[in-house]
C-alpha cells in the first residue's frame, strides 16, 4: 500500500517517511505544496498523513479538496492541539488527529488500524476523477478541465477520452475504441468515430490544451 507525507518540516518528513518504509509500505513525499492534488491524483495513494500549517494552502484545505474525490483515509499531524483543530479535522473530512510530538509506534499503530477498517470493505480507492498533463476528466459528470476551465461531454467523447487517459503512453487502436462503443463495429460507419474524434479535440482545444491527443494515422490514438 501506497502512503502520502504532506509535512513541510524536512526532518519530521523523512523521520516519518523511513518509519513506514520500514513496515513495508510504499512512501510518496509531497515538496511541492502547491501541487498536493496533482500529486495525489497521480500516485493514488491508499493513506494521506497533512500537517495543519502548510505553506500556501493549509491542511484542512486540502483535506476538503481530496475529500471531492477520494474516500482515501487522512491523518492529521499537528502541533496545533485545541479542540477546535480536531473538531475542523473531523469535520473537512479528516479520519483521526495525532498531535505533535508523536509516538512512531502510535502513528503506525493508528495507519495499521485505519488500512484494516477501511480496506476490509474497499479492494481499492475509487477516484471520481483521472488527471492527466493537468488535463481532469470527471468519471461521475463527464466533465473535462483544463486550468479551472470547463466543459462537458457526451456519453460517447467521455468513453473515448476515459480510454485513452487510462492507457496514457499507449497507441489504442481505431477498432478497440470503436468496440467500447459500440458492441459490433462491424455495422459502424468509421467516420463516426472520426467525428466524435474531431469534437473531442476541439474541446480540449477551446480550454487551452493543443495537441492532447495524438494520431497514429491508420491506426489509433495516444494520449502521451
Amino acid at each position: 500500500m501506497k502512503i502520502m507525507i504532506v509535512e513541510d518540516e524536512k526532518t519530521i518528513r523523512d523521520m516519518v517517511g523511513e518509519i513506514i518504509e520500514r513496515w513495508g509500505f510504499e512512501v510518496v513525499k509531497v515538496e511541492d505544496f502547491d501541487g498536493v492534488m496533482h500529486v495525489f491524483l497521480t500516485e493514488n495513494p491508499h493513506l494521506v498523513l497533512l500537517d495543519i500549517n502548510l505553506p500556501s494552502f493549509d491542511g484542512f484545505y486540502w483535506c476538503n479538496k481530496i475529500r471531492e474525490v477520494s474516500k482515501a483515509p487522512i491523518v492529521f499531524l499537528s502541533s496545533r492541539d485545541t479542540p477546535m483543530d480536531t473538531i475542523m479535522a473531523m469535520n473537512m473530512g479528516g479520519d483521526d488527529f495525532i498531535n505533535k510530538p508523536f509516538h512512531t509506534d502510535v502513528l503506525m499503530a493508528k495507519i495499521n488500524a485505519l488500512l484494516r477498517r477501511t480496506y476490509a470493505y474497499i479492494e481499492d480507492i475509487e477516484l471520481n476523477v483521472v488527471e492527466h498533463d493537468g488535463v481532469v476528466l470527471n468519471l461521475k459528470t463527464y466533465d473535462i478541465s483544463y486550468h479551472n476551465q470547463t466543459t462537458q461531454l457526451s456519453k460517447n467523447e467521455f468513453i473515448i477520452v476515459n480510454l485513452l487517459m487510462q492507457n496514457k503512453g499507449s497507441t489504442v487502436t481505431r477498432r478497440n475504441i470503436m468496440r467500447s462503443l459500440w458492441a459490433d463495429e462491424r455495422f459502424v460507419d468509421e467516420n463516426a468515430l472520426s467525428v466524435n474524434m474531431t469534437r473531442i479535440r476541439k474541446k480540449i482545444a477551446d480550454l487551452g490544451k493543443d495537441d492532447f491527443i495524438t494520431t497514429k494515422k491508420g491506426y489509433g490514438y495516444s494520449i502521451l
